[in-house]
């Protein structure tokens, strides 16, 4: 198995697919273990026209690449890139919970479900920002 991923990996354009793919399914996966810790259903909020769930959800999803891409260029292998993208978003899902453990005042989940759209904002810039500092670590 390792030779073939290894002869995939060599073809240029092989492993742009293949990067490409992994990627599509990391989002895929990791997005979904972000809806399922919310206490709002993000699509169908986004459905109805939440403005702060897609910021929120647009904050993740731009999290997640960036920490992927980070760990891609990181990397050697295909192999590493996926276990450290990993460990990058498990530290993006910590983030998320210290973001609604510190602000006592109000819960960030409700808000977002009530289409609070600076805390929507507030989420989406601190999963963005985020995403460069655990990038930048993720070797």
């Amino acid at each position: 198995m390792q030779d073939v991923v290894d002869s995939i990996m060599s073809q240029p354009f092989l492993a742009v697919l293949a990067y490409f793919s992994v990627g599509i399914l990391a989002l895929i996966v990791f997005l979904s273990c972000f809806e399922w810790v919310t206490k709002y259903d993000g699509w169908k909020e986004i459905g109805r026209g939440n403005l702060a769930a897609a910021m929120a959800t647009g904050g993740k999803i731009f999290g997640i690449c960036n920490i992927f891409r980070f760990s891609i260029e990181a990397n050697d292998t295909i192999y590493q890139s996926i276990l450290w993208s990993a460990v990058g978003f498990v530290l993006l899902l910590v983030a998320y919970f210290l973001f609604e453990f510190f602000t006592p005042v109000f819960r960030v989940d409700e808000e977002i479900g009530k289409d609070n759209r600076a805390v929507g904002l507030l989420s989406l810039v601190l999963s963005v920002s985020l995403s460069y500092i655990i990038g930048a670590a993720v070797i």
